[in-house]
C-alpha cells in the first residue's frame, strides 16, 4: 500500500473532527473519500497533506512514518493537492502558477540567478519546458501567458491540478476538483484523473458528485461523523444501508 491511515483522530477543542479514522490506499489507485457534509473529509486531507497535525494515530507513505512532517516535507516525499476553495495567484500568468509549484522538486540555487550563469538559464528554460507540459496536461498550454484571474471557473480547477502536478507527485489529493462545474468541465476532469491514474498516480479524491467518483474509484472509504463507516468497491458502497441511511437518514447530517 502507497498510504495507510491508522486510527487517526483530530480534535479541535472538544469537537472530534477525525475520530480514528484508518484507510488504505494502493499504488496507483483512484480511491473516493466521500460522506456528508462535516463528515471530516477535508480534515483528513489536511492531515495527509501537513496543513494540520493529527492529534492521535499514524500516516505511513510507502510504509515510512509521514505523520509528524510539516507540508514542505510532505510535498517533497510526494505528496500534492487542490483545494476545495481554488488557491491560485491571481495575478501570475498561468505559467507562473504552475512554476511557483515546482520550487519543492526544482530548486533555484541563489548565486547562478544572480550573476546569469549558464546553468541557471538552461535550468530556467528546463523548468518552463516541464510547466508547460503540465500545462498541456490539463488542456491549458494556450492560456500559459493569461493571468489566473482571466481564466473561468473550469479553468482554475484545471490550473490547479497543473500546479499540482508540477511537484511530481506520487500521492495527488483532490479536494472536490468537479465542485460547481457542469457537465462538460466534470467530463474534462474525470478523463484527465483517467487518464493520470492510467499513468500509475495515486489518487485520493473527495467529491460529492456520486456518480462522478462511483465512476472512478476503485474503491471508496465513507466517513461519517469523523468515523471510518466503510471501505468498499463502489457498488458494495452503494448498496450498504448504512451508506444510504448516512446520506438520506439520521446517520448523516448536512450543512
Amino acid at each position: 500500500m502507497l498510504l495507510q491511515v491508522k486510527n487517526v483522530t483530530r480534535t479541535f477543542g472538544g469537537v472530534k473532527a477525525l475520530d480514528g479514522v484508518s484507510l488504505s490506499v494502493a499504488e496507483g489507485e483512484v480511491h473516493g473519500l466521500i460522506g456528508p457534509n462535516g463528515a471530516g473529509k477535508t480534515t483528513l486531507l489536511n492531515v495527509l497533506s501537513g496543513i494540520i497535525a493529527p492529534s492521535a494515530g499514524e500516516v505511513y507513505l510507502d510504509a515510512a512514518p509521514v505523520h509528524a512532517l510539516p507540508v514542505h516535507k510532505l510535498a517533497a516525499k510526494g505528496i500534492a493537492r487542490t483545494f476545495q476553495n481554488i488557491r491560485l495567484f491571481p495575478a501570475l500568468s498561468c505559467l507562473g502558477n504552475v512554476m511557483a509549484g515546482q520550487h519543492l522538486v526544482a530548486p533555484r540555487p541563489y548565486l547562478p540567478r544572480l550573476f546569469h550563469l549558464p546553468s541557471a538559464r538552461r535550468q530556467e528554460r528546463e523548468h518552463r519546458l516541464e510547466a508547460m507540459a503540465c500545462l498541456a496536461r490539463v488542456g491549458l498550454e494556450a492560456k500559459a501567458h493569461f493571468s489566473a484571474k482571466a481564466l473561468s471557473y473550469g479553468e482554475r480547477r484545471r490550473l490547479e491540478i497543473a500546479r499540482a502536478l508540477a511537484s511530481r507527485p506520487r500521492l495527488l489529493l483532490l479536494d472536490e476538483p468537479v465542485a460547481g462545474m457542469r457537465k462538460q468541465g466534470v467530463d474534462r476532469i474525470g478523463r484527465l484523473i483517467e487518464s493520470l491514474a492510467g499513468e500509475g498516480m495515486t489518487i485520493l479524491l473527495i467529491e460529492h458528485n456520486m456518480s462522478f467518483v462511483m465512476g472512478l474509484s476503485a474503491n471508496i472509504t465513507v466517513l461519517n461523523f469523523g468515523r471510518t463507516l466503510l471501505t468498499g468497491t463502489p457498488d458494495q458502497v452503494r448498496r450498504h444501508p448504512d451508506v444510504i441511511e448516512a446520506y438520506l437518514g439520521t446517520g448523516g447530517h448536512h450543512a
